[in-house]
């Protein structure tokens, strides 16, 4: 039995033609409509969606090439099969190029007509498939930390949707660790070039020499251990997308060389007298302040305006803190999922220590103290101790005044001594001396949950 939902569109002057295959076709499940002229056909397709059309070749008025190029062009996704009395190579030919995926002699044989369609809707269903793991494999790879509820994070998605399906250039800035490298994928990984390759490069991290070569590539006999061609990345790139990484400390000299490939799509490799062409979509990213930069000589202006085409400014995570909560629940959930323990989140104080920490290294820094606190915890929650002195203590530097302190130690206290319990009030109460109903008030006072 196939499935109900596949519908199919049979156009032809001859009434009994389209008879005769609605009754095959229905027999078998599909849902079919007919059509005897080529008008029709065109008009029940801008009214609902076929997922193929079979269509005779001479028909009276419009024919079947016609319609197949006006077909396809009001849905691209349709399969188009023509029919055909006066098989010829060249009737063949011509309907494949104006979009036929396949053709059908006249008179035709049942059994091969239905073997034609299912091959074809098979065919279809598998690409459909194909493209779905794709686009949701780029999603994984490109959205997987890059994650929150902050105003600044939903403005930037917004942007991201109207920049992802464009081929302009782009530039991203931000401190080190704020997800540069990831909003380069999610652009890439989500946008037309998604099937082509992605390079990436950091600038600051190659010698000036080292970096032409691996951008541009070089020719045999270019310099010493030339032994061969080599191809660099923008070559390799050809398609897709090139992200360049702290692009505000490359030097002057490739600077220009970036410019022209920026212009018109052309470079040069190293040693080479003749210049290539390539197609690509160049996403840039820094943390310096290129304005400063260009004010100091150290950056061409011209080529700050051709690749800030758009530009998107990634907030710290200081400036988003009503994030750190959610982004340390996933890594949380991820480090314990992959090192197989079963944590179930994070004692009172380790997530205010967490919240209360400035994260100078941005995302990166909380995602390496959350990996290094899931591999040291022991228990099935995250607690102060399993976070890095710094971590711990800030919280105790950020308190205000005699009073902050003291409350601080005093649930410092509490929870330790629930936790060395099992949190048992009765045995945690007896040990610190005060009765329950003390225990349970300072509790409440001092926000540990119970």
């Amino acid at each position: 039995m196939k499935d109900e939902k596949t519908r199919i569109l049979v156009v032809d002057d001859e009434r009994d033609i389209c008879g005769a295959l609605e009754f095959l076709l229905s027999r078998r499940g599909y849902k079919v409509e007919t059509a005897y002229d080529a008008d029709t056909a065109l008009e029940k397709l801008g009214k609902s969606d076929y997922d193929l059309m079979l269509t005779d070749l001479r028909m009276e008025g419009m024919d079947g090439m016609e319609l197949i190029k006006r077909a396809v062009a009001i849905q691209s996704g349709l399969i188009t099969v023509m029919m055909t009395a006066y098989a010829s190579v060249e009737s063949a030919v011509e309907a494949m190029r104006l979009g036929a995926a396949d053709y059908i002699v006249k008179p035709f044989v049942n059994e091969d007509v239905l073997m034609t369609i299912q091959r074809l809707l098979d065919h279809k269903r598998v690409l459909a498939e194909n493209q779905t793991l794709k686009r949701q494999l780029s999603q994984h790879i490109g959205c997987k930390e890059f994650i929150g509820d902050s105003p600044s994070l939903q403005a930037i998605f917004e942007l991201l949707e109207k920049v992802i399906p464009t081929k302009s250039n782009l530039l991203i800035l931000g401190e080190s660790g704020t997800g540069k490298g990831m909003i380069a994928e999610i652009v890439h990984c989500n946008s037309p070039r998604r099937d082509m390759p992605f390079m990436s490069i950091n600038c600051s991290a190659i010698p000036e020499s080292l970096l032409e070569s691996e951008l541009f590539g070089y020719k045999k006999g270019a310099f010493t251990g030339a032994n061969a061609d080599k191809s660099g990345l923008i070559k390799m790139a050809d398609g897709g997308t090139l992200f360049l990484d702290e692009i505000g400390d490359m030097p002057a000299s490739l600077q220009a060389k970036i410019l022209k490939v920026l212009e018109n799509g052309e470079f040069m490799p190293v040693g080479d007298t003749k210049s290539k062409t390539v197609d690509i979509r160049i996403i840039a990213a820094t943390h310096r302040k290129l304005e400063e930069r260009i004010r100091d000589g150290l950056f061409r202006e011209d080529l700050y305006y051709r690749l800030s085409v758009f530009e998107i400014v990634l907030p710290s995570l200081r400036e988003r803190p009503e994030d750190i909560r959610i982004l340390s629940h996933h890594f949380l959930e991820r480090f314990a999922r992959d090192n197989r323990k079963e944590i179930k989140g994070f004692s009172n104080e380790a997530i205010e220590a967490l919240m209360s920490y400035n994260w100078p290294g941005n995302v990166r820094e909380l995602r390496n103290v959350l990996e290094r606190a899931v591999i040291l915890c022991s228990g099935a929650m995250i607690q102060p101790s399993d976070l890095p002195e710094k971590v711990r203590s800030h919280e105790i530097r950020t308190a205000r005044g005699l009073r902050d302190m003291i409350n601080y130690y005093e649930k410092k206290i509490i929870l330790d001594t629930l936790n060395s319990n099992g949190w048992n009030k009765d045995k945690t109460a007896s040990e610190l001396g005060v009765d329950l109903a003390t225990l349970y008030r300072k509790m409440k006072k001092l926000g540990v949950e119970n």
